[in-house]
């Protein structure tokens, strides 16, 4: 196995660990600076106001991009398992 090899794996598992988190990442991210512009413009400084919908978008997003994360786990996974013949030389 060389070093290209090696560094296209690598590269391959980071772009998919992106992929797959970004998501919820981003979604979780819109929510609060939603909630805290709320908070800003109402004056309430609650901070357990922030988590609900937080938790709420993050699940939202599961649901929603759940097929997309598992086919693009499944297609690394797959493309992994084929190579496994070449990188053992």
């Amino acid at each position: 196995m060389t070093q290209d090899t090696v560094l296209d794996l690598m590269r391959d598992g980071l772009m998919t660990i992106m992929l797959c988190a970004a998501p919820p990442l981003i979604m979780g991210l819109a929510v609060g600076i939603v909630v805290s512009i709320f908070q800003t413009v109402t004056s309430i400084q609650e901070p357990t106001l922030a988590f609900v919908p937080k938790i709420v978008a993050v699940l939202l997003s599961l649901i929603l991009f759940g097929p997309f994360m598992l086919s693009t786990l499944t297609d690394y996974v797959n493309r992994l398992m084929a190579a496994v013949p070449t990188l053992i030389q």
